[in-house]
């Protein structure tokens, strides 16, 4: 009987335990300290700052900006104590809260400071928009852009080879424009490479703002077919539950697999009826039709490799 208590008792404190680990802390009546920009602070950049003092029980803090007629220009949540955005030239309000699974504090006295242009471009950056940071893609024809900055003259555009020592592999000067096209004679080598671009003036330039991105050009192996065996037979209208192997994906680069199963009244898949694009190795259908139909599989990575099809296997119904 003492024995059971004591496991009880064992239990219990364990429980009490798991229920204090996930209760978050209760920070509706805290408030976060802002600290930059500060009231009055003029900002000669296209980015600011904002910087504001950790609160005890937030994981996360929702930084939000007005513009002059209240406008929400950004309302965004970070992890740390300060976040850097893109800003208009303009005059603005800010203000942050931090924020758990449970609950929010209260936001922080907003702080009013302006934007201006500046010819100064050490203290500015190039704002980039495309691709998205760590693009993946299986050609290398696509455009890079980034914003315009009013003080530049022109633009340095540098691409790394990251997967070679961050070795140069293309740059290009003088750009006036906003944007530069990929092509073949740019970059040829499948890889993880690093754009980046500096905007420069007769007095200085901006650091480089930089984002990778990866080209893979190399299918995935094919998966190879498992269940059901090839000659099956099923009854009409029985689920019939397909699995495949999962292939290693080929190549310098490696991304998540995906699978298209196609289904036929055909060996030679003239008459597909039915293609289908899953994430898992395993598929169900039922089929109302009696007669003999052919499946296979395909793999299909993340940057849009397709394989050749695995083997084609054939059931019945009847």
């Amino acid at each position: 009987m003492k024995a059971i208590n004591k496991i009880v008792l064992i239990l219990l404190g364990l429980l009490c335990f798991s229920c204090e680990d996930i209760i978050e802390e209760d920070i509706s009546d805290d408030t976060v300290t802002a600290v930059f920009p500060s009231p009055g602070t003029v900002v000669q950049s296209n980015v600011v700052t904002f910087q504001w003092q950790s609160l005890e029980g937030a994981d996360e803090y929702r930084v939000q900006v007005y513009s002059s007629n209240q406008v929400i220009v950004a309302d965004t949540l970070f992890s740390g104590t300060q976040a850097t955005l893109p800003m208009n030239p303009g005059h603005y309000q800010w203000r942050v809260r931090g924020e758990n699974s449970a609950y929010e504090s209260s936001y922080s006295f907003p702080n009013a400071f302006d934007v201006v242009e500046s010819d100064d471009l050490s203290q500015q950056q190039v704002i980039l928009t495309a691709p998205a940071p760590d693009h993946l893609t299986n050609a290398p024809d696509f455009i890079l852009s980034w914003e315009e900055l009013s003080a530049a003259d022109y633009y340095r555009l540098e691409i790394l080879d990251v997967t070679n020592s961050s070795s140069l592999v293309y740059s290009q000067d003088n750009i006036t424009q906003t944007s530069l096209t990929l092509n073949t004679t740019m970059i040829d080598q499948e890889g993880e490479y690093k754009w980046r671009v500096k905007a420069v003036n007769a007095d200085g330039s901006t650091v480089f703002s930089s984002r990778n991105f990866s080209l893979d050009m190399t299918v995935p192996n094919a998966p190879q077919n498992s269940l059901p065996a090839d000659e099956a037979n099923f009854e009409p209208a029985q689920t019939v539950s397909f699995s495949w192997t999962q292939p290693q994906d080929s190549g310098v680069i490696q991304s998540a697999i995906s699978y298209i199963i196609e289904i036929s009244t055909n060996q030679g898949f003239t008459n597909i009826i039915q293609s289908s694009s899953v994430s898992a190795t395993n598929f169900q259908q039922a089929f109302a039709n009696t007669g003999d139909y052919y499946w296979r599989v395909k793999a299909k990575d993340a940057a849009g490799n397709i394989s050749v099809p695995g083997p084609v296997y054939k059931f019945t119904v009847e």
